[in-house]
């Protein structure tokens, strides 16, 4: 096949694209990240965007099986909100179909919600009622939070337990998540590019933590002995924009405080991935959280490659 994919040089997109090329299939990408290294070499031509020019968009994916999506933004900024992620993503939908795009896959979250007040799940919900109405073949896959090389929570509650004495967790930090490796994500993503079946598919990992139990394996793996605590969630908000401030990063919004207590990374669904986060973790730790990696960083900077933990 010939597969168009989002953000081939960026995280998820970029392990998708090696599971394509290495299974044989053709690969282009968009991105806005044209100057960013191309680690794939002429094995794969990248395109930008245009989501302003709708009909450059369908001429770039023109010749394209398939689309699989990892656009997206984590939050509301004055360069980028969620609101332009759901309209941009749609005019990408729509110029996958006019391009003749037989089947979009989609990278959603679990537990999207159209009537939350939360726009990271109200929009995934818009984008997934978009996507079922267009009238193209269709698989929604809803991961939690990803992991690997390249990740930003796992590394940053590795840093964070590396350079603090004390590791405040929200609340009781009972709310439960379901981590799965990027790699298995993308393994799936490629199976189901080859499908015909319109599907909504929970991308969970094999383990299942508590917020609190998640940071525990992560210290315990490293080695540290580290003081964790409950603390109000304004008051856990108010102390990451601070250490924000000094790493020029937004490590957390109130919108993702809530979503993590409101039990919105957890589903009662049968693993997708195989990969088990605490194995990861021990054959990572020596190397896991030894610098900060920042979301804000990546977002603006379009030339650097991402830096793997």
């Amino acid at each position: 096949m010939r597969v168009a994919v989002t953000g081939a040089f960026g995280y998820s997109g970029r392990y998708i694209a090696q599971r394509l090329l290495k299974a044989g299939h053709s690969v282009i990408t968009l991105t806005n990240s044209l100057n960013r290294n191309n680690p794939f070499g002429e094995k794969l031509q990248a395109f930008p965007f245009h989501f302003d020019q709708s009909e450059h968009l369908t001429q770039s994916l023109r010749g394209s099986d398939v689309l699989i999506n990892t656009y997206w933004v984590r939050f509301d900024h004055r360069l980028f909100t969620h609101d332009e992620a759901v309209a941009n993503t749609k005019v990408l939908f729509n110029a996958a179909k006019d391009a003749g795009v037989r089947r979009i896959v989609h990278v959603s979250i679990t537990n999207p919600d159209i009537h939350s007040d939360l726009p990271y799940f109200r929009g995934k919900a818009e984008l997934e009622s978009a996507l079922a109405s267009l009238g193209v073949s269709y698989c929604i896959l809803r991961p939690t939070v990803l992991f690997g090389k390249e990740d930003v929570l796992m590394n940053n509650i590795a840093w964070s337990l590396r350079h603090l004495p004390v590791f405040g967790v929200f609340g009781a930090g009972d709310y439960k998540l379901q981590p799965i490796y990027v790699d298995d994500l993308a393994s799936a993503a490629v199976v189901k590019a080859a499908g015909d079946q319109n599907e909504i598919v929970n991308a969970i990992g094999p383990e299942t933590f508590t917020y609190r139990e998640l940071v525990e394996t992560v210290k315990h793996a490293l080695g540290l002995k580290r003081v964790l605590i409950g603390i109000p969630p304004e008051l856990g908000y108010q102390a990451c924009r601070i250490l924000g401030v000094l790493v020029r990063d937004v490590i957390i919004t109130r919108q993702e405080i809530r979503g993590l207590m409101e039990g919105r990374l957890y589903v009662d669904a049968p693993a997708l991935g195989a990969t088990k986060l605490t194995e990861w973790i021990d054959r990572h730790k020596d190397t896991l959280g030894r610098h900060y990696t920042s979301e804000m960083a990546r977002r603006l900077d379009r030339f650097s490659e991402y830096q793997a933990n």
